[in-house]
């Protein structure tokens, strides 16, 4: 192998080890302390690496764990850095998020995933040990079964080191020093993105690696994780933890639990999509909870509302961070606790940050000046290496190093980035295209609005039409015919939505964001 970059899993195991009286995590109530997370990790991670030579390697020589396992918990951790502490690629299985907890990848993707990937190792736990069997019994060439615990005879459990000793190993320090390149693939996380197929974005040891170097330490973080630790959520675990931190981990989003949460253990930094945002906002305003400690409450995932992010600058202080990012390419560009302050920037993305951004017509590709709507591009040191056996894709989405989101947008003369939603969900109706997010932000505008989610929706002649989906403020009547007036004031009366839905919710998918697939199947449906 080629020593020329460093692991970042030895980074995190270096800090929890220099003071492993400390407590790393908290899991339903219970500490676990930074010498307790180092043993399961390393014991784990040194059974793995003797017991993977007697099941070969997968595709291109490589080991491969895939983990379907509850994601908040602290398994998914030790799983993931035992992994690729021995160099193993990791694949995740379960995408749920704690926005909607019964959104899972189907079993048939599932399957085709392990198969395409080469899992050799399938790492479960108790509650998705029957899917684990059901995902193997239906494959000619299956991975086999591991867990960190005894859970059947054709589960190799991954705590045993008595097993171990036996074999003549040594303890569970004794975990080997394997030699890794900065560009081979360290963890491939599937996400449906906007178009429902899974997508596997790979992400190398060495942008692992950027993300916890030369970090300050601060053992005062105290970082509370209600999303998915298969995502952006592990990442920000991974720092917290290299810094001298401690994660906490929740399941599910409960509002009231994350504020008491907050409360008990002093949580300096949280991250949320605004929807959940808007949730804490409503319990916070109470004044139940003591916030003081939290330092850095970070929301992402779509555009939120401009006036409900000004009650929030009331509610909790000047500790608000938009950040606007993706999978692919991590952060993008970021707005920060004293924009906040700004009523003309609430609705902009912010700046870049780590990333470059270009803004590119989505047709002729060229370089667009401020202010002209394109294609969001991105060069970052932070970007993936590629989608995971999508060579065609990779060639629309990576292009000279840059990568194309998909997403429009435009910067102006200050260099804020205003998005203005998805290439492919643009509308085209009455012989314009309607850029959704524009209407939304329109209809957010309105004092009584506090959610909105903008789609289009064909007739039977395959004409488009725009529609809206509107959560009110809590007492509010608005009528449809005035929420028109305001787009119309706002855009034109072409943007104007032709139905507006009233809802107590909007419904929301797996990544946090509005599920447009099911209005427009509800518009459709309710035709």
């Amino acid at each position: 192998m080629r020593n020329v970059g460093r692991n970042y899993v030895r980074e995190i195991l270096r800090e929890l080890s220099a003071n492993p009286g400390r407590v790393a995590l908290w899991w339903q109530g219970k500490p676990v302390t930074a010498g307790e997370f180092v043993y399961s990790v390393t014991s784990a991670a040194q059974i793995l690496d003797r017991r993977r030579s007697e099941v070969g390697a997968g595709k291109d020589g490589r080991t491969v764990v895939g983990l379907l396992t509850v994601t908040n918990t602290p398994a998914t951790l030790v799983l993931r850095y035992a992994a690729n502490l021995i160099g193993a690629m990791v694949v995740h299985l379960q995408t749920a998020n704690a926005v909607d907890p019964l959104d899972r990848i189907s079993t048939a993707a599932r399957r085709g995933i392990l198969a395409a990937t080469g899992t050799t190792l399938l790492a479960t736990d108790e509650e998705h040990l029957p899917l684990a069997r059901e995902l193997c019994a239906g494959m000619a060439d299956a991975p086999h079964l591991v867990a960190l615990g005894a859970l059947g005879d054709d589960v190799l459990d991954l705590t045993d080191i008595l097993d171990l000793n036996a074999d003549g190993g040594g303890g569970p320090g004794d975990t080997p020093d394997v030699e890794i390149a900065a560009d081979d693939p360290a963890t491939v996380t599937y996400t449906s993105g906007t178009t429902g197929v899974p997508k596997g974005v790979t992400v190398s040891f060495g942008v692992r690696q950027a993300a916890v170097t030369g970090l300050p330490k601060d053992a005062r973080t105290v970082y509370l994780s209600t999303l998915p630790l298969s995502h952006t959520s592990g990442a920000v675990a991974d720092m917290a933890l290299v810094s001298g931190g401690t994660v906490v981990l929740h399941e599910g989003f409960d509002p009231a639990g994350a504020l008491a949460s907050v409360e008990a253990h002093r949580v300096s930094r949280m991250t949320v999509s605004p929807p959940q945002l808007y949730m804490l906002l409503d319990v916070a305003a109470t004044g139940a909870f003591d916030l003081s400690s939290l330092r850095t409450l970070t929301y992402s995932g779509c555009p939120a509302s401009p006036a409900r992010l000004a009650e929030a600058v009331k509610v909790f202080g000047d500790v608000l961070t938009q950040t606007y990012g993706t999978t692919e390419v991590g952060p993008i560009s970021e707005l920060g606790p004293a924009d906040h302050h700004d009523p003309s920037l609430l609705a902009t993305a912010g700046r870049p940050t780590a990333a470059e951004v270009r803004i590119r017509d989505p047709y002729d590709h060229r370089d667009l000046p401020s202010g002209e709507v394109g294609e969001v591009c991105v060069r970052s040191p932070y970007a993936m290496l590629g989608y995971w056996g999508a060579p065609e894709l990779n060639a629309r989405t990576i292009r000279d190093g840059w990568l194309h989101t998909g997403d429009l947008g435009c910067l102006d003369e200050r260099g804020y980035l205003h998005l203005q939603g998805r290439l492919a969900d643009v509308i085209k109706t009455k012989g314009i295209k309607v850029h959704p997010a524009a209407v939304e932000n329109a209809l957010l505008a309105h004092p009584d609005v506090v959610q909105a989610a903008v789609f289009g929706v064909a007739d039977e002649d395959q004409v488009e039409h725009v529609h809206a989906a509107v959560v009110l403020r809590a007492g509010a009547a608005t009528e449809a015919d005035e929420l028109r007036d305001q787009v119309s004031r706002e855009l034109s009366a072409n943007h104007a939505p032709v139905e507006i839905r009233y809802c107590d919710e909007i419904p929301l998918g797996h990544t946090g964001k509005p599920d447009k697939a099911a209005l427009r199947a509800d518009a459709w449906g309710r035709r």
